[in-house]
């Protein structure tokens, strides 16, 4: 939203697109800008509250009727579960900024993992790095001939992906041949999803992580305190440093609690830091970089970012190649942790619990508003549901249900949120 200023003084944009004079921009107190980010929630923009909130009551729910849920063992468990659906999820996030969708990721992922698993096995005898550079390669290849038949036809992409998870189901199937599955052998692959960090090494990587985070957003407040734009009050800022360290802490002492049965198994899987790597430079891409502003201009308002002088067709293909190549990380992760790709593996629910985990998460189905966060989330949400569902002995079918109603939940918070926003389109 803008405002008009005087010549002399034009308005100033604060964070959420609310703008304001430059002398209250430059005397914002913690009051004010607590009332803003108020003014804010009350305006639709709820940001990762409600996934957040039905994160912790699905968790409280389960806590009650089964104990072992929250216990270290079970949470990290549950993380494990998680990291596929949030790489697939972060994936569509880019796509359904656009307002579009990828119907294909599950096969994608699928193909992904069996490229890996053909070029890593021993008779052919690739390195297992060089195998994951290819696998991303085809995953990112899959992406570019799927997003040019989008943006350069006029293809609907959801015609598109569809017929892109038959194909690429199809390719799979033939790729695997007569034995139906290909064994994973490089334990550093199989590693990935298998083995954890050392303890000392899960706390220095954690205090890495969280001084580098720590010092950008140090760095972006004190920027826009000394451009004059509205930001959190140093103490806010020092709140949010504080509770990103006591986050790590929390994460670090769970992970390195024994969990195990008959030998000790203590650490962070290294899957963890795999999708936290992925998640940290999406974040980058799309909320420091060029390219994510115009690809939430076009989720916008297409029409207004192609007067502006974006290239519509060149943006919204480069998102389709990061979906698919997203998905190939995904993939290999499942491959990971099931030591193996086969014809079992179900492209089709996965590619519905990836869309599932972004709207549940926060992203909008009807484009412009979205996060690599929320995809990791919305994954945790759906494995959290998948997780506590098993330990009570529910059934596959209730499981579900279950996830459905949550799923037109999160769309439902989301139509009420847009409906209320006073620049939905």
């Amino acid at each position: 939203m803008s405002v008009t200023g005087s010549q002399n003084q034009p308005p100033v944009t604060v964070e959420g697109g609310a703008a304001m004079s430059p002398e209250d921009a430059t005397v914002m107190t913690t009051r004010e800008y607590l009332g803003l980010a108020w003014s804010r929630l009350q305006g639709g923009e709820t940001g990762v509250l409600p996934v957040i909130g039905g994160l912790l009551l699905v968790s409280i729910l389960f806590q009650i009727l089964n104990n072992r849920f929250l216990t270290a063992g079970n949470l990290v468990n549950l993380m494990l579960q998680a990291a596929v659906f949030s790489l697939l999820a972060m994936g569509e996030v880019f796509v359904l900024l656009l307002g579009e969708i990828d119907l294909s990721v599950g096969f994608v992922a699928g193909l992904s993992a069996v490229v890996l698993a053909k070029l890593a096995d021993p008779t052919v005898g690739w390195p297992w790095w060089a195998a994951v550079l290819v696998a991303l390669a085809v995953a990112a290849g899959i992406g570019l001939i799927q997003g040019t038949l989008i943006t350069r036809i006029g293809l609907p992409s959801f015609v598109v992906t569809l017929g892109g998870q038959l194909f690429w189901q199809g390719v799979m199937l033939w790729a695997l041949g007569n034995g139906g599955s290909v064994l994973i052998q490089s334990q550093v692959l199989n590693g990935l999803t298998s083995s954890n960090l050392t303890p000392l090494v899960g706390w220095v990587v954690m205090l890495v992580a969280v001084g580098f985070v720590s010092v950008l957003t140090w760095r972006r407040d004190a920027r826009r305190r000394s451009s004059g734009l509205a930001a959190p009050p140093v103490i806010l800022t020092v709140t949010k440093i504080l509770g990103g360290l006591l986050g790590g802490v929390a994460l670090i002492l769970l992970a390195n609690t024994d969990r195990g049965v008959r030998f000790p198994v203590v650490g962070l899987p290294w899957v963890v830091v795999l999708v936290l790597a992925v998640l940290a430079g999406w974040t980058y891409l799309l909320s420091r970089r060029r390219f994510g502003r115009y690809l939430y201009a076009i989720g916008g308002n297409a029409e207004a970012a192609r007067r502006a002088g974006i290239r519509l067709p060149r943006i919204r293909t480069l998102a389709f190649v990061l979906c698919s190549l997203t998905a190939g990380v995904g993939g290999i992760v499942y491959a990971s942790r099931l030591r193996s790709i086969s014809t079992a593996l179900d492209g089709g629910t996965l590619v519905l619990y990836a869309i599932a985990a972004a709207v549940i998460g926060g992203t909008s189905l009807f484009g412009g508003r979205g996060k690599a966060l929320h995809g990791v989330l919305g994954g945790v949400v759906i494995a959290a549901i998948d997780n506590g569902m098993g330990l009570l002995g529910v059934s596959a079918a209730a499981k579900y249900v279950v996830t459905a109603l949550v799923l037109i939940i999160a769309v439902t918070i989301d139509a009420i949120a847009r409906r209320n926003r006073p620049d939905r389109r």
